[in-house]
Parts: structure tokens; sequence; C-alpha cells
């Protein structure tokens, strides 16, 4: 038997996590094993639990995603996770911030959502 994949949600709307949640654990493999709605929060519980993948939204109740992305990709020594971007505000300047700080791939919510999902399927 194999172990699931551990999955972290950085998202501050409840209605968006609850359907990421829901989606994720509809995939099979995958445990969701906590969220954070803000930057600290996120960076302190993913320290913590040193899930196999991130999603984190851009804009949060407090600091925001790409700051949480720079601040994972500074820990040394710890398991790389995969960190997959998935915002409403799908700009190139952002997309390119989230590239530059370490993210592995970066999604639209409106227009990539099943993108993202086949993409976390083959993580």
């Amino acid at each position: 038997m194999t172990l699931p994949v551990r999955v972290f949600i950085v998202e501050d709307s409840t209605l968006v996590r609850n359907r990421i949640i829901d989606n994720v654990r509809s995939l099979g493999r995958f445990e969701v094993i906590g969220f954070a709605e803000s930057e600290d929060e996120a960076v302190e519980a993913i320290g913590r639990l040193r899930p196999d993948i991130i999603v984190t939204d851009i804009r949060l109740k407090e600091g925001n995603g790409i700051e949480v992305v720079r601040q994972v990709r500074a820990e040394t020594g710890a398991p790389r996770p995969k960190i997959y971007v998935l915002t409403n505000y799908a700009y190139p300047e952002y997309a390119a911030q989230c590239s530059d700080a370490g993210a592995d791939a970066f999604f639209d919510k409106s227009s990539e959502y099943d993108r993202f999902l086949a993409q976390l399927q083959a993580a």
C-alpha cells in the first residue's frame, strides 16, 4: 500500500477552499492535511506539517502567496514540496514572480482549473 500524497491548501475563501479540498480528495491518493488563510499561518503550518504539495492563492487575508512560496523555498534541509499557485490574478507579472520565488506551476482558477487538477494528479 502506498502512502497518500499530503497536500496543504493556502486559500482565504471558504467556498473556493472547500471546492479545492473536495476535488483533491476525489483524486483518490491525496490527503489534505491542513489549510491556512494567511501568509504567517501558512508558513508556520507548512514548516510543522511538511506537506508533499502546497496549493496557494496569491491574495490572502494577510500577506500573499508569493511570500509563502519564497519563505518555503528559503527553508534548507527539509524535503522540497511541490508548490502550485492557483489564483484569479493570473497576470504575467505574477506568474513571473511566482516562478522566480520557486513555484512549480501557476494556474488561473477560472480557466485552468482542470489543468491544475491534471497536473496535481501527475505529481
